[in-house]
C-alpha cells in the first residue's frame, strides 16, 4: 500500500491552501481536522476526498490518523500550544512528519527534544517547511556552497515586496508572532547555538540600489541546520524585515518583556493574555491579496575577517502561496521516497539542496 499524506488542520487558512495544491498537484490526501462538517464541505469541494476526525485535545484522535511510512503535515498553530501530539503521533507510528512553523520555540524542541527519538525510530521530522524558513535555509545554503571553504559566518535576511504587509498576516500568524515575543529565541554565535531574546539585534540591509529596509533578529531552523552543511561556522544571523519602522520599538519590547518574564509568575500571565488577545485560525489573505506582495530573501557569507564571499538572492510568490506550494511538494517527495535521512532534518539535509532548489522554484520563490 503506497504511503498516505494527511493534512491535520486541512480546514484552517494554511492546511486549506496546502490541501488544494496537493490535489493541484495530482495528489488525493486525507484530511484531517476536528470539525466533521466543515472536513466533509472542504472534502467534497477537492474532489471527494477521504477524511479523518482527531483534536489536540485527543491525542489519541491523532495518533489513529497515520501508519508506519505515512507523512504526517501538520499546519496546527500555534505549534509552541498545539504542534505536540501531532509529533508523538508521527514518532509513534514511524511516520514521516512536516509543518508549517515559523516558531523558534518549538522548532528548537523538535530538533533538540524529539529529534533523536525520530532517529531511533526511523521518522523524519521536517518543521518549519514554508516560507518560514525554507527560502533562508536555501539561500544560505547556496551563498556556502558559493563561498567554498573560507566561510566561517553565514546571514539570511527575509523581506516582503510589493504592497503586502505585516497586515496581511493570517491569525495564526499573529498568534505566533506574539508567543515569539515571550519565548526565548536563539541563534548559531561562536560556533554553537546561543539562546537570546527575540529581536535582539536590528540590522539595516540594501535590497537594491536606493532602497533600504530593516529587520531583526530571529530563533529559524537555520540556526540547526546550515551548521550541518559546513562543519566549523562560526555564526548563523537571520533577521526578518517584516516589520519596517516598529522593528526598533519590537526590539525595545523585547528588551522588557525578556527581563519580566524572569519573575515568577509573569511569564503565565503574559502568555494567557497573548492567548485571550490574539487567536489562531481566523483566516488570512485571500488569493488577490496575496498576488499584490511577494517575497525577497538575501544570504551573504562572509570569511572569518568580515569578507564578503558571496551573495545569493532570492525572489518570489507571498509567502502564504509559498508556504502550501512548498508543503505540498515536501509531502509529495517524502511519500514517493525522497527524504534523504532520519530524525530531526533541515530543507537541504531532508531533501538535498538540487532537489530543494528545484521544489523552491516550483512552489515559486527562486533565485534572481
Amino acid at each position: 500500500m503506497s504511503p498516505e499524506i494527511v493534512v491535520f488542520g486541512a480546514t484552517g487558512y494554511t492546511g486549506d491552501l496546502t490541501a488544494r495544491a496537493l490535489v493541484a498537484r495530482g495528489a488525493r490526501p486525507v484530511l484531517a481536522a476536528r470539525n466533521p462538517e466543515r472536513l466533509q464541505a472542504l472534502a467534497a469541494e477537492l474532489g471527494g476526498l477521504p477524511t479523518r476526525v482527531a483534536d489536540v485535545e485527543d491525542p489519541t484522535s491523532v495518533a489513529a490518523l497515520v501508519q508506519r511510512g505515512d507523512v504526517l503535515l501538520s499546519t496546527v498553530g500555534p505549534f509552541t500550544r498545539w504542534g505536540a501530539p501531532a509529533v508523538e503521533a508521527a514518532l509513534a507510528k514511524g511516520a514521516h512528519y512536516l509543518d508549517s512553523t515559523g516558531e523558534g520555540a518549538f522548532i528548537r524542541r523538535v530538533f533538540e527534544g524529539w529529534g533523536p527519538r525520530a532517529a531511533a525510530g526511523g521518522s523524519a521530522l521536517v518543521t518549519a517547511f514554508g516560507y518560514d524558513w525554507v527560502p533562508g535555509n536555501l539561500a544560505g545554503a547556496l551563498a556556502l556552497r558559493e563561498a567554498g571553504v573560507a566561510a566561517a559566518r553565514v546571514e539570511v535576511a527575509y523581506f516582503i515586496t510589493g504592497s503586502g504587509g505585516p497586515g496581511d498576516m493570517s491569525g495564526g500568524t499573529r498568534a505566533s508572532a506574539a508567543g515569539a515575543l515571550i519565548d526565548p529565541a536563539y541563534s548559531w554565535r561562536g560556533g554553537r547555538l546561543v539562546t537570546e531574546r527575540g529581536a535582539a539585534r536590528v540590522k539595516r540591509f540594501t535590497l537594491r540600489p536606493g532602497k533600504t529596509a530593516t529587520g531583526i533578529s530571529v530563533g529559524t531552523s537555520e540556526a540547526f541546520a546550515l551548521p550541518r552543511l559546513k562543519p566549523g561556522l562560526v555564526g548563523v544571523d537571520v533577521y526578518l524585515g517584516w516589520f519596517g519602522p516598529a522593528s526598533h520599538p519590537m526590539s525595545a519590547i523585547s528588551a522588557v518583556t525578556s527581563t519580566a518574564t524572569k519573575l515568577p509568575g509573569v511569564r503565565g500571565l503574559l502568555t494567557g493574555l497573548m492567548d485571550r488577545a490574539v487567536k489562531g485560525s481566523t483566516g488570512g489573505p485571500d488569493a488577490q491579496a496575496r498576488a499584490k506582495s511577494g517575497s525577497l530573501v538575501l544570504a551573504n557569507a562572509y570569511d572569518a575577517g568580515g569578507g564578503l564571499l558571496s551573495e545569493v538572492r532570492l525572489e518570489g510568490v507571498n509567502g502564504y502561496t509559498f508556504t502550501a506550494e512548498i508543503l505540498a511538494w515536501g509531502a509529495m517527495a517524502a511519500a514517493a521516497g525522497g527524504l534523504q535521512g532520519t530524525g530531526a532534518l533541515g530543507p537541504v539535509d531532508a531533501f538535498g539542496l538540487a532537489a530543494l532548489q528545484e521544489g523552491a522554484a516550483g512552489a515559486g520563490i527562486a533565485v534572481v
